[in-house]
């Protein structure tokens, strides 16, 4: 039997897995678990399941050993991972593409609607107990229907968030780095441009790009001042591909309406700025939060370890 160390608490039927063909070492504290700690029980593994909170670089490929045969991370972000540590290391490296699609894109157009209009603001006057009475100007918002849908990152969860689009009537803009499939563009009627033309016509700006060091601040006080001063701008892909700093005060100045926000640049602190507005919505990281989602990412990532254990090819590489 093989050893496969678990970094941090997956679904039971992703473990069960796991345990009906090899030893398994979960890591089960409600905390992430220590560095120092993470670095003392892969020793001697031959898989690791790893999840986004976990740094795996070259220390800890060493801190395994040379038989270590695989990471498999539940999650389809990989930033986490160091891979070209993990090649040199002859060490495949696999993520969990696909299983949350639908519920990402659920999360980012929820965080659209809370953004445009004022869903968050609404809350908080209720819960505070503040006086408040129906008026013709109370907490307007905006409406989407007829609208521009930006997405930055046109992979499955972009695609998915367009459908989504489309059936609120908003047209649809992308940049990516490459053209979709010309049906998938025909069936939602979207047009690829470039980022500049990208933020200056769409009225929410929504983004599903990977990060690395060529989307890290993507989006900067020169990009915001780009957008509609009616725009809004939605992120649940990966934190510091947003300047906090600057969104924050684009914010504050009027340059852009709102905000939604999933991740953020320093997880999970939040710039205090941000804390102070009102048109931010914030949420803390629940892109993939449901039951089924989290059940198929970790147990996906079972079956890549698995499968590289088996000296097979794992179901999703990373390539």
């Amino acid at each position: 039997m093989s050893r496969v160390v678990v970094t941090g608490r997956i679904p039971e039927a992703a473990l069960e897995k796991l345990r009906a063909e090899h030893e398994v070492d979960a890591w089960t504290g409600q905390d992430s678990i220590d560095r120092d700690e993470l670095l003392r029980r892969v020793a001697g593994a031959d898989a690791i399941v790893s999840l986004l909170t976990e740094r795996i670089d070259g220390e800890l490929l060493d801190a395994a050993g040379p038989q270590l045969r695989v990471v498999a991370n539940v999650a389809v972000g990989y930033d986490n991972i160091d891979v070209p540590a993990c090649r040199e290391r002859d060490v495949v490296a696999t993520n969990t593409p696909g299983v949350l699609t639908e519920a990402t894109a659920d999360i980012a157009f929820g965080l659209i609607l809370m953004a445009t209009r004022r869903l968050g603001e609404g809350e908080r006057l209720i819960r505070s107990g503040t006086a408040w009475k129906w008026g013709m100007f109370f907490l307007l918002g905006s409406s989407l229907q007829g609208k521009t849908l930006g997405v930055v990152g046109m992979g499955g969860i972009g695609q998915a968030t367009a459908r989504r689009a489309k059936a609120f009537g908003m047209e649809v803009v992308y940049q990516s780095r490459s053209e979709i499939d010309p049906a998938v563009a025909e069936e939602l009627g979207a047009r690829r441009v470039e980022l500049d033309e990208l933020l200056s016509v769409s009225d929410v700006v929504s983004l599903h790009c990977p990060y690395g060091p060529a989307t890290h601040h993507l989006i900067g006080a020169e990009q915001l001042a780009a957008m509609k001063e009616s725009a809004y701008l939605v992120n649940t892909a990966r934190g510091p591909i947003i300047d906090e700093e600057a969104l924050a005060a684009a914010l504050r100045a009027g340059l852009i309406a709102g905000a939604g926000l999933d991740v953020y640049e320093h997880e999970p602190r939040v710039h205090p700025d941000l804390l102070d507005l009102d048109n931010v919505a914030l949420v803390p990281h629940l892109g993939s939060a449901t039951v089924e989602t989290r059940t198929a990412m970790a147990t996906l990532a079972a079956d890549n370890a698995i499968a590289v254990l088996a000296r097979q090819e794992p179901p999703t590489p990373i390539r």
